[in-house]
């Protein structure tokens, strides 16, 4: 007598899925999104060393929408302004340039690759903790005195992949009526995020320092990145803390104090302490970003 074993519905899709991704990866025939056009502009002009702030308030002035959020975030408790900020040129010279770019960026990519019909609450959660690594690794760059807008672009991005995975498995799954549940695409999102993020990045041609963030953050690979900045190992550690922000099941503060990551950056006691004392902060800030 032999016996067959029968997969179950559930593992049947997710090895098609696996399947199908595995294929676009391998022949790069992945169906990757365009960087929005302000998107585009404003990092070749973060790019351009003869590049001013009139150029860049004029770029987003173009998008109204875009305009009045970067407003609301340069007044954000992550900013901390003695007075309102009611102007972009304002903005420009309480946040600098790179720093006011990097936001515009941001929020020109959340508005494409972030938005997913049908997975509105999942796709939130996975944009709040990218804004907060973001907003972490910034204030981790700032005690280190490396790059803070680096940091804050590296963390925004990291895991650019996941939502780019939602994307092209539903592009997958167009002429079937039922769409993949959340439990399925998560089981490929973790499997090929990374890789998958890595693509889009050389796509759309970001700055290898963001690539390797995004190729080399977790843990045990970080090693493997070049860039003086840090920003892999940054954002590392940055991931952890945003973790704890949407994920109640996190490892507490004590487990993250005896992070390898902690002690690879040189991070101190004192360090770790004025960076959980900002969850508050991060956590309003990645609410101004969103509202």
């Amino acid at each position: 007598m032999t016996l067959t074993s029968t997969a179950s519905p559930q593992q049947a899709e997710i090895d098609a899925l696996r399947s199908r991704i595995t294929t676009q990866l391998e022949q790069d025939t992945l169906n990757l999104p365009l960087l929005p056009v302000v998107a585009t502009q404003v990092l070749q002009l973060s790019g351009d060393p003869n590049a001013d702030v009139t150029k860049l308030s004029t770029l987003i002035q173009q998008d109204q929408a875009l305009a009045a959020q970067i407003l609301r975030i340069a007044n954000s408790p992550a900013y901390a302004s003695r007075s309102p900020i009611v102007s972009l040129q304002q903005a420009i010279a309480w946040l600098g340039m790179n720093m006011l770019a990097g936001l515009a960026f941001s929020v020109s990519v959340q508005s494409g690759v972030f938005k997913v019909k049908g997975y509105e609450k999942e796709v939130q959660t996975l944009w709040h903790q990218a804004l907060a690594t973001g907003l972490y690794g910034k204030e981790i760059a700032r005690r280190k005195r490396h790059n803070v807008e680096n940091a804050f672009l590296c963390g925004i991005l990291h895991t650019i992949g996941k939502p780019l995975l939602i994307h092209l498995m539903l592009q997958n799954n167009e002429h079937s009526s039922d769409q993949p549940s959340w439990t399925i695409m998560d089981s490929i999102i973790q499997e090929f995020s990374i890789v998958a993020g890595t693509k889009l990045a050389k796509a759309w041609q970001l700055p290898e320092p963001v690539q390797e963030a995004i190729g080399f953050y977790p843990d045990g690979a970080y090693d493997l990145a070049t860039s003086p900045t840090k920003g892999a190992m940054i954002t590392c550690l940055a991931d952890h803390l945003a973790t704890a922000i949407v994920d109640p099941t996190a490892p507490d503060e004590e487990a993250m104090r005896a992070l390898q990551v902690v002690q690879d950056l040189n991070f101190y006691p004192e360090d770790m302490d004025a960076i959980f004392e900002l969850k508050d902060t991060i956590q309003q800030s990645v609410s101004s970003f969103v509202a």
